[in-house]
């Protein structure tokens, strides 16, 4: 074996969602081959982890944001999402986001979410080639969409350039090991239903993920609206573009139409809890989406708008906000959070054939939680630790596709200092350009 994970709990999130206490992990290259039980005759392996003492689990799955905002965290909060959008972020990133910002930001983002066990991510931006350069040198896993947008955006200036920028983008990518390309439009309330439809197209004839906001609060609502005279989800199924391989970012002003409508067409959800607080958009009908079927992974949405990429934060609140949301503390038990953060947000990406779950043959994505602390001292159950106790500076490594990314809370594939100290020059660029 290339590595062996040995003598740890291993949480499979398999079909019987087995818990392996003293169990192991053995892989080959990039996949598992072994999930041993304890006291199994273990492998020779050209490296060994001891995992006595820690929680082995899937890698966390974050299934939206905006990475390269992690440089502009904290420059505008507290305002509705409209004022947020039109009178800070959007001026701001015209006069900044350049390939540069879109690449650097990328890093500093990739070590947050490595770090806090994150190893697949979602995106969409500008400047996606130089994010998906940086995903790809960080280690990570990502499913990234070159933003379509509907008015001049830093990287193009028209809808038609965007256009054939994505399918450069999917042709370039298409194939990666760890880098899958998808098609993004930005949403109905900025970018024409033609031109979302042109992108739907495209993500059909390629067969990559198809990803754009929708229902992201009742302002976005009013505008769409008024413009089609119905709804984001019932516009796009009157166009026909509503199907498997699309997944809608915050859905939260879904109607039981618009459910019924994403259940029977196979389209998945993003969950994204802590941004839509922050900005008082309203909270997604999870609980109701979860008994139509209709698959549903949890996300942050950009370090701009949340603040910070912590998976185990955004389970937390998750779980949380909807019991007190129903008055129920029986809704969102833990098992299904963190199902959502991981087999549910490799199926709402198309991955679920390769990650989500510790199982034989799927990609070695694995986080190693040390347990050995005062406040995870003792543990009665792993989901509720996972859960409700876990933060994501309990990580200890990090392996993606069978590469350690993260050793002793260290980044194996980037120069930590380096990425800090380009980030605070592009910090002071920023502040400049607001004067």
């Amino acid at each position: 074996m290339d590595l062996l994970i040995a003598g740890g709990t291993v949480v499979t999130m398999d079909d019987e969602y087995r818990v392996v206490e003293g169990g192991s992990l053995a892989v080959e290259g990039a996949r598992i081959v072994s999930v041993l039980e304890p006291g199994a005759a273990l492998p020779e392996a050209a490296e060994r982890i001891d995992a006595s003492g820690m929680l082995v689990i899937p890698g966390l799955i974050n299934t939206h944001g905006h990475v390269p905002m992690a440089l502009m965290r904290g420059l505008a909060d507290d305002m509705k999402l409209m004022e947020w959008l039109n009178e800070f972020i959007f001026p701001a990133e015209a006069r900044n986001v350049d390939e540069e910002f879109s690449y650097w930001g990328t890093l500093l983002g990739s070590i947050e979410m490595a770090r806090s066990g994150t190893t697949t991510f979602t995106d969409m931006y500008y400047f996606e080639d130089a994010i998906a350069k940086a995903a790809d040198e960080a280690g990570l896993r990502a499913v990234l969409g070159s933003s379509i947008i509907g008015f001049p955006a830093p990287d193009f200036k028209t809808t038609d350039e965007a256009l054939r920028a994505a399918e450069a983008f999917v042709v370039k990518w298409k194939g990666h090991s760890r880098i899958v390309p998808s098609v993004a439009p930005h949403a109905l309330y900025t970018t024409d239903i033609e031109v979302v439809a042109k992108a739907r197209e495209l993500s059909r004839r390629y067969q990559v993920p198809f990803q754009m906001h929708a229902h992201e609060a009742q302002q976005e609502d009013e505008v769409v609206r008024a413009k089609y005279g119905e709804t984001a989800v019932t516009l796009l199924e009157e166009r026909g573009l509503l199907g498997p391989g699309m997944i809608l970012h915050h859905a939260i002003t879904l109607t039981d139409t618009d459910i019924a409508l994403l259940a029977e067409r196979g389209v998945a959800v993003s969950h994204n809890p802590e941004s839509n607080m922050k900005g008082a958009s309203g909270l997604a009908r999870v609980p109701d989406l979860l008994a139509r079927g209709v698959t549903v992974g949890l996300g942050t949405d950009g370090p701009a708008s949340n603040n910070n990429l912590d998976m185990f934060e955004e389970m937390d609140t998750a779980a949380k906000v909807h019991k007190l949301f129903r008055s129920d503390p029986t809704v969102m038990p833990a098992r299904e959070v963190f199902r959502m953060a991981t087999r549910g947000g490799a199926k709402a990406l198309g991955l679920d054939s390769l990650v989500g779950s510790l199982e034989v043959g799927k990609r070695a994505d694995v986080v190693l939680i040390d347990l050995n602390q005062p406040e995870l001292t003792p543990m009665y159950d792993v989901y509720s630790h996972l859960v409700y106790a876990i933060k994501g500076a309990h990580v200890r490594t990090v392996v993606i596709d069978g590469r350690v990314v993260v050793r002793d809370r260290r980044m194996t594939t980037l120069d930590e200092q380096a990425v800090m100290e380009k980030a605070r020059e592009i910090q002071n660029r920023i502040l400049a350009s607001l004067k």
